[in-house]
C-alpha cells in the first residue's frame, strides 16, 4: 500500500530519517531523495563546506529551494534536514505536497547515535546536550504541526524501526480511508 505520491519525513538529527526512508522507499516502491544529500551534490562539497562558506542562513535558502524542487516530484521519500521546517514555507509545501511522517528521538537517543558523528555543523564545538535540547525546543513544536503520523523513537535495529513505520503508516492510512 502506498500511503501517497509522496512521503516526507522529518524529525531530529539521529533520528534515522535516512537509514528509514530508504527501507519505506524500497517497501512502497518510490524513489528516495535525502535533501542532504541532494544539496552536497549541487554544491559539490559536504554540507558541513556549504556552513562554513554560506553560514547557516545561506544553507537554509539552499535547502528550501531544493525541497521545493524535489517535493514537485511524484513517488518520492524525501528525507529532509532536521533544521528544514524552520522556514514556514517550507512546512506548507511538506504538508501539501505528501504525507508527513515524524520519527521522533529523545535527546539521549540523539547522543547516544550521534556520539561518534562529527559531521554535523550545528553540534561542533561542546555542548552538544545544550545544542540538541534547545533544537528540540525550538523544532518539536513545528514536527507536531505538520505530521500526518509521528513514531516514537525506541530503541531498535532500524530494520525493526522501519518496520514499525510501514507498519504505523498503513494502519494510519487505512483508518483515514476507511468507510
Amino acid at each position: 500500500m502506498n500511503p501517497s505520491c509522496n512521503l516526507f519525513i522529518v524529525g531530529p538529527t539521529g533520528a534515522g530519517k535516512t537509514s528509514i526512508g530508504r527501507r519505506l522507499a524500497e517497501h512502497y516502491g518510490l524513489d528516495f531523495v535525502d535533501l542532504d544529500q541532494e544539496i552536497e551534490r549541487v554544491c559539490g562539497v559536504p554540507v558541513g563546506t556549504v556552513f562554513e562558506v554560506e553560514g547557516e542562513a545561506g544553507f537554509r535558502q539552499r535547502e528550501s529551494q531544493l525541497l521545493e524542487a524535489c517535493s514537485r516530484r511524484q513517488g518520492v521519500v524525501m528525507a529532509t534536514g532536521a533544521g528544514a521546517v524552520l522556514d514556514p514555507a517550507n512546512r506548507r509545501i511538506l504538508g501539501e505536497r505528501g504525507y508527513v511522517l515524524w520519527l521522533q528521538a529523545t535527546v539521549e537517543q540523539q547522543l547516544e547515535r550521534l556520539a561518534s558523528d562529527r559531521q554535523r555543523p550545528l553540534l561542533a564545538g561542546g555542548d552538544r546536550r545544550g545544542r540538541l535540547e534547545a533544537m528540540a525546543q525550538a523544532r518539536t513544536p513545528l514536527y507536531q504541526e505538520i505530521a500526518d503520523l509521528a513514531v516514537p523513537g525506541i530503541h531498535e535495529h532500524v530494520h525493526a524501526a522501519s518496520a514499525r513505520s510501514i507498519s504505523l503508516i498503513d494502519q494510519h492510512w487505512q483508518r483515514q480511508h476507511a468507510a
